[in-house]
Order: structure tokens, then C-alpha cells, then sequence
């Protein structure tokens, strides 16, 4: 029996892929769980439309990460904190507040989650950060901490 699946299954397959399995496997699991579709024309037709949508979609998400790749290696971003007499920061400086930081001075929605700091920012310096804008890209900024 050929069935689309409708979801990621480690041993079948990937979504969308068509994929031949035995009769009872699908009528009885994978077509009342929802996790495959039978693989009539019709069927077979839509998931080859909607694969290719999504290889047109992934195609322009890596372009416009790209683009926003070159926007975002050309900044730096100044952080000003409060120190002590010696020199020491109170806190410290984590990749949230880098990525607030340069949302502020740039204007680009970027995920906190996906801005990560190179080194464990100690003081007042010059460090490095990359941000995560999709799989494949990834860009580099620098980052200045100053005393405030």
C-alpha cells in the first residue's frame, strides 16, 4: 500500500514523502492516526504542489537571510554598564542584552535566543557575537562594552 506521509516518521520517512508500506500497517496505524494519507492521484498531485511551495519558501527564507546577514556584520553594537571602583561590572552582560541592544540600534527583529556570545563578556572590551538568522546562515557582529 502506498500512503504520503503526513508527518516526520524516523523509520518511513520525512513529511510529504510518498513511501509503500505494509496493507495492514497503514489501514490499521498510520491512516486512523493521522499520520498518513492513501496515495490516490489527487493526493499524490497536492503533496508534489505543496513540496515544491515549500522548497520555494525555504529558497527565499535562505535569500532573505542573506541580505540581513550583510545588514548585520557591518554592526556594532555598544553596551554601556555600570562599574565598580576597580573596574569590575555589577552583573553581567548575557546575549539577551546584546540582542535588546541591537534591536535598538538597528532596527532588526532579531530572536534573542539565536544571538550567542563568543566569550563570557568579563569587563570592558571588544568581544564577538554571532546570530543564527537561518540553518545555513549565521552572521558575525562585534560587540563594545564600555563603563557608563
Amino acid at each position: 500500500m502506498k500512503v504520503i506521509l503526513l508527518a516526520d516518521n524516523s523509520k518511513l520517512g520525512k513529511k510529504g514523502d510518498i513511501v509503500e508500506v505494509a496493507e495492514g500497517y497503514g489501514r490499521n496505524f498510520l491512516l486512523p492516526k493521522k499520520l498518513a494519507e492513501e496515495a490516490s492521484a489527487a493526493n499524490v498531485n497536492r503533496a508534489k504542489a505543496t513540496r515544491a511551495n515549500e522548497v520555494h519558501r525555504a529558497a527565499r527564507e535562505k535569500d532573505e537571510a542573506i541580505v540581513l546577514k550583510a545588514q548585520v556584520e557591518k554592526v556594532t553594537v555598544r553596551l554601556k554598564v555600570k562599574m565598580g571602583e576597580n573596574g569590575r561590572m555589577f552583573g553581567s552582560v548575557t546575549s539577551k542584552d546584546v540582542a535588546a541592544e541591537l534591536v535598538k540600534q538597528t532596527g532588526i527583529e532579531i530572536d534573542r535566543r539565536k544571538v550567542e556570545l563568543k566569550d563570557m563578556v568579563k569587563g570592558p572590551g571588544s568581544y564577538a557575537a554571532q546570530v543564527r538568522l537561518h540553518p545555513d546562515v549565521s552572521a558575525s557582529f562585534k560587540v563594545i562594552v564600555e563603563a557608563e
